[in-house]
């Protein structure tokens, strides 16, 4: 499986950005639809820190710094996850990683190392 994501850039403040994942290859089951796919993203120095999932059963998930901010979709058909990033702060800067499993439980989401497949990373910034 890979994935490619796409979308960041410099923005101010308070503004918006929309980042895309669009996964390719041999899928689990031959679906993307069976993968649970999660936004991480990092900034120098410190570890991979979760943003945000959507679960093949279809459930969401945030984490508390982003959530009532970030807003994430899935198109199964166009194999496609999308973070719409609203309200953007300074402190949202990092490279935003896609990643996705077919196997990850619920509980496991928010760790990085329990994914098998990562994107190359999108820049976003955020000017103060």
């Amino acid at each position: 499986v890979q994935l490619q994501a796409s979308g960041g850039g410099l923005v101010q403040t308070g503004g918006s950005l929309r980042l895309s994942c669009v996964a390719s290859g041999d899928f689990s089951g031959g679906m993307f639809s069976k993968y649970t796919v999660g936004w991480f993203r990092q900034t120098p120095g410190k570890e991979r820190e979760f943003v945000a999932a959507f679960r093949w059963t279809g459930t969401t998930h945030y984490s508390n710094s982003v959530k009532g901010r970030f807003t994430i979709s899935r198109d199964n058909t166009k194999n496609t996850v999308i973070l719409r990033m609203n309200s953007l702060k300074p402190e949202d800067t990092a490279v935003y990683y896609c990643a996705a499993d077919s196997r990850i439980i619920l509980s496991s989401i928010a760790e990085p190392g329990r994914y098998d497949y990562w994107g190359q990373g999108t820049l976003v910034t955020v000017s103060s």
